[in-house]
């Protein structure tokens, strides 16, 4: 139809591979710091008895389930970043929406159409709980016990906290991040660019991270428990504040530490999308240049 080949066509594939080579650069640096976060949410432990938790485990389970966040983090930035542009460009160029609009609703199709791979945070958080240690030995076997034994609707368990969360934090980030290239001063230097880009990614990254952060706390409750009849986001939500001493403040147990990681995250993030772009831009130009 004239929609598909429009709304496809205004798709850019260096959109795509920048956020995957985002993504796979960002889950190698900072996975060992996600797993502590994990245990701080799941346990609402300090960070010392959740870094004490994996030191007893050892090295080797300290990668353990990295696999899934690497494949999901790398696809869901491509799809982040892709997505985003695509449905933008469409918006201003067929629509003539409004920029504003047309990022807002462009990052919330983009979140949107992330949550499609909640089966790979499903069966991270599995291998990352470790009363699960002893059911699965790998990520395939993870896939295959829970496919086998509790069905495909069991990998969507906690999707609706992760549709607002990916949504909402999507559009945030866009906007935010477009007002802030619009707005920072041009560097020249590469080192002190480089600096703003990550700074600017920092900010913006841990800052929306932090306001989403009990959503992130309810989706980790949800996925925890496997075969059980899933409880709605919002009974979880009445539960865990009744298992936290009835404080709002303990949904923010290991907030700071993720904060942290979000900071170093989005930095390298942003920082590696813009440089990959940046690297892209120039092939078309070099080649141009040798043929002449």
């Amino acid at each position: 139809s004239v929609f598909s080949e429009r709304f496809f066509g205004s798709f850019q594939w260096e959109e795509f591979a920048c956020g995957c080579g985002a993504a796979f650069v960002n889950i190698a640096a900072t996975y060992p710091i996600y797993k502590m976060i994990f245990r701080q949410m799941l346990h609402g432990v300090p960070i010392t008895s959740a870094f004490a938790q994996l030191r007893h485990e050892g090295l080797g389970f300290l990668y353990r389930g990295m696999l899934p966040p690497l494949a999901q983090k790398t696809i869901s930035l491509s799809i982040m970043f892709g997505v985003f542009d695509g449905t933008r460009r469409y918006l201003v160029e067929d629509y003539r929406l409004n920029d504003y609009g047309a990022k807002v609703i462009a990052g919330v199709v983009a979140g949107s159409a992330e949550s499609i791979l909640l089966p790979f945070e499903r069966v991270q958080t599995l291998l990352a709980d470790s009363k699960f240690h002893q059911h699965f030995s790998n990520t395939p076997n993870a896939f295959r016990y829970v496919v086998t034994h509790h069905g495909y609707r069991e990998l969507y368990r906690g999707i609706e906290p992760v549709f607002w969360r990916n949504g909402l934090s999507n559009a945030f980030f866009f906007v935010l991040r477009e007002e802030a290239s619009a707005r920072l001063p041009n560097r020249k230097s590469v080192s002190t660019r480089t600096a703003q880009e990550f700074i600017a990614g920092a900010v913006i990254g841990a800052s929306i991270s932090t306001i989403f952060y009990p959503l992130n706390v309810i989706k980790v409750s949800l996925q925890s428990d496997m075969g059980q009849r899933s409880e709605g986001s919002w009974q979880a939500a009445k539960r865990i504040y009744r298992e936290r001493d009835c404080r709002i403040g303990n949904f923010y147990r290991g907030c700071a530490f993720n904060t942290g990681r979000s900071f170093i995250s989005w930095g390298i993030m942003n920082t590696a999308y813009e440089n990959l772009k940046k690297l892209m831009q120039q092939q078309p130009s070099q080649m141009s240049l040798t043929t002449k």
